[in-house]
């Protein structure tokens, strides 16, 4: 089974989506900024009728348990919080997510409200926005969206 990163915030299981992260920031005293992370990984169900395609780490054949997940995922969290080091190794961390991107250089559509850009994932810049370049040679940058692969077209699709 190939795992992969769906831009934004998921984890995929081959198209399937495994797990998401999300998170919320808020400006604190001093000029800081406090940020929750939450993460869902679907261990031994999923949700079925969903837009996506989604599966679990059982129906996969894995067997963990909520401990042992954890401390791979706090583990992991650990690891590249230091790699990040105050944005300074944003680089890295990049070229680490584009090496598991799913969908990298495959035609997708970005739905943002009501627009939706469609076009090929071509990489994900150095500010962390999904570049599309799309069929009249431009290259848009999207800082947030739904991603769907493949073309979805609309009535209100923008390019």
């Amino acid at each position: 089974m190939k795992f992969a990163l769906k831009w934004p915030n998921d984890v995929l299981a081959g198209r399937s989506k495994l797990a998401g992260i999300l998170l919320e920031a808020e400006a604190v005293a001093d000029d800081r900024l406090a940020v929750v992370v939450g993460i869902g990984t679907n261990v031994v169900a999923f949700p079925e009728g969903t837009p996506y395609p989604a599966t679990s780490l059982n129906a996969l054949g894995v067997q963990v348990g909520a401990e042992d997940l954890f401390n791979a995922l706090s583990d992991s969290w650990a690891e590249y919080r230091g790699i990040w080091d105050n944005g300074r190794g944003f680089r890295e961390i990049r070229t680490s997510w584009l090496a598991r991107a799913a969908g990298l250089g495959e035609p997708v559509s970005i739905q943002s409200g009501s627009s939706i850009i469609s076009g090929i994932f071509d990489t994900i810049d150095e500010s962390g926005c999904l570049i599309v370049s799309t069929s009249d040679g431009k290259r848009i940058p999207i800082s947030a969206g739904d991603v769907h692969f493949g073309s979805t077209g609309s009535a209100g699709a923008t390019q």
